[in-house]
Parts: C-alpha cells; sequence; structure tokens
C-alpha cells in the first residue's frame, strides 16, 4: 500500500512537474510572442515615423524649392520691370527732347514770321510815310541846287525813317486819312515843336502822328547842313501821316 501511494505521489509529482513545464514553456512562448509583437510594432513605429521623415524632408526640399523658384521669378519680374521702367523713360526723354526740338523749330519759325511780318509792316509803312514831307516846288528845287538831289532825298528818307520808327498807327486809322504836321527844329537837329496843321479828322489818328515827331526829339545828322540851307527848308518842315498800304 505504500509502495503504491509513493508511486501515486510520484506520478502525480511528475505529472506536476510536467505540468509547470508546460506552464512556463507556454509562459515563455507568451512572452517571445509578445515580444515579437512589440518588435513588430516598433518596428512598424519605426518605418511609420521614418516615412513621416522622409516625407518632411521631401515636403521641406519641394517648399525650398518652390521658394526658390518664386524668389527667382521675382527677381526676373523686377529686372524685366526695371527694364521696363528703363525703356519707357528713355521712350519718354527721346519724346520730351523731340518735343523740344519741335517746339524750338516751331518758335524759330514762328520768330522768323514775326520778323518777316514786322518787316513787311515796316516796309509798308515806309511806303506809307515816302510822302511824309511835303514841300512846295520852289522849295524841293532850292535843295536841288543848294545840296544837290542825291543830298536832299538822304536827309528826306532820314527823317522820314526816324519818324517812322516812332509811329504807330492807331487801331481807329483807316485808308483815305491823312494829317499834316508841322515840324520846328532848331539847327542842331532837335525838335521843339509839332502841331497838326490840317487834320484828319481823326484825334487819335493825328495825336499818334504828333507823338512819333515828337519822340524822335533830336535828329543829328542835320548840324551837316549849312545855316542857310537849314533855315529855308528844314527850321520848318511838314509831314503828311497816311495809313494806306498798311493792314489792319
Amino acid at each position: 500500500a505504500d509502495d503504491a501511494r509513493k508511486a501515486q505521489q510520484t506520478e502525480a509529482a511528475a505529472k506536476a512537474a510536467e505540468a509547470k513545464a508546460e506552464a512556463e514553456k507556454q509562459s515563455e512562448a507568451a512572452k517571445a510572442a509578445a515580444e515579437a509583437k512589440q518588435a513588430v510594432e516598433q518596428k512598424k513605429q519605426a518605418d511609420i515615423a521614418k516615412k513621416k521623415a522622409d516625407e518632411a524632408a521631401k515636403q521641406k526640399t519641394a517648399d525650398e524649392a518652390a521658394k526658390k523658384a518664386a524668389a527667382e521669378a521675382a527677381k526676373q519680374k523686377s529686372a524685366e520691370e526695371a527694364k521696363q521702367k528703363a525703356a519707357a523713360e528713355a521712350a519718354k526723354k527721346e519724346a520730351a527732347a523731340e518735343a523740344a526740338k519741335k517746339k524750338a523749330a516751331d518758335d524759330a519759325k514762328k520768330k522768323a514770321a514775326q520778323a518777316a511780318a514786322r518787316k513787311a509792316a515796316e516796309d509798308k509803312k515806309a511806303q506809307a510815310l515816302a510822302e511824309l514831307l511835303s514841300d512846295d516846288t520852289q522849295r524841293q528845287q532850292a535843295l536841288a541846287e543848294e545840296q544837290g538831289d542825291e543830298v536832299a532825298s538822304s536827309f528826306d528818307d532820314l527823317i522820314v525813317r526816324l519818324v517812322s520808327e516812332q509811329w504807330t498807327r492807331p487801331q481807329s486809322a483807316r485808308n483815305g486819312m491823312s494829317v499834316e504836321v508841322q515840324i520846328n527844329m532848331l539847327p542842331d537837329g532837335t525838335i521843339t515843336s509839332a502841331t497838326v496843321t490840317r487834320s484828319s479828322g481823326n484825334k487819335e489818328f493825328d495825336n499818334s502822328a504828333v507823338s512819333a515827331v515828337r519822340n524822335v526829339g533830336r535828329i543829328r545828322e542835320l548840324q551837316q547842313l549849312d545855316r542857310k540851307t537849314f533855315d529855308q527848308l528844314y527850321r520848318q518842315r511838314r509831314m503828311i501821316f497816311k495809313p494806306e498800304d498798311l493792314s489792319l
């Protein structure tokens, strides 16, 4: 009976040991499985982290490339704008220079035209004043005898020119008008007075003729005449002002 009991105990102990060993084996297997699972999970997480890192690196590279491209595009745009601005300024300067050149040419033409118009007016005025010196035939003949035709003509022309330079025809002047002005002078050529001896009927026109004579002031060249000739022909001189041939 003792042997049978011992045998049973031994068998039970062996089964217990076997069960324990099996349990330990299962525990080790479970542990190994857990460790393997953890390793797989860690690898998975590592792969995910690596993938994220790779994506982040790619995104960073792409962002930097985009930034660089944008900077280059901005630089090119700025350069193009600067080029266009420079071209516009150059065109503006060229246009301004051309306009200034055209204006200068137009001004020159205008001045030339004005000068031509003034000369034409002066020529017409001189022509209209050709009869300023009105003397009787006897005086003209006396002058020719004493001084010669050329000398007489030269002094008459001088007086006409000097008076015409001072004469501004008024707006009220009309063709057909004429005013006679008597000039009193001294031997040194000083004009002492100018008075209307025959009116045109237009006071403004008469006054313009008187003012023209007075504004001459003095005709120094008359000093070249001998006293007899001066007293006979130029101490008192009559001039006729006419607006004919002068444009309104």
